[in-house]
């Protein structure tokens, strides 16, 4: 899932966290909200995107770096 959410960045810039999920449930099935976070997190981790607050309950995600394979 992590790849799909890279490749759907890269198309797309920047995204809200729903719209994201609506991506991925369309592709996926159905996505619950928690392991959207644990994807999102894992990249956020390795430093290929940013997630930030727009308002309460929505979040910008942002892609800020190319993964790269050891």
């Amino acid at each position: 899932m992590s790849l799909a959410i890279v490749e759907f960045m890269e198309k797309k810039g920047s995204v809200t966290d729903t719209d994201l999920q609506k991506e991925l449930n369309s592709n996926f099935g159905e996505t619950s909200f928690r392991e959207l976070n644990r994807e999102l997190m894992k990249l956020e981790l390795a430093g290929i995107l940013r997630v930030s607050r727009l308002t309460k309950g929505k979040r910008l995600v942002e892609l800020i770096g190319k993964p790269t394979i050891n």
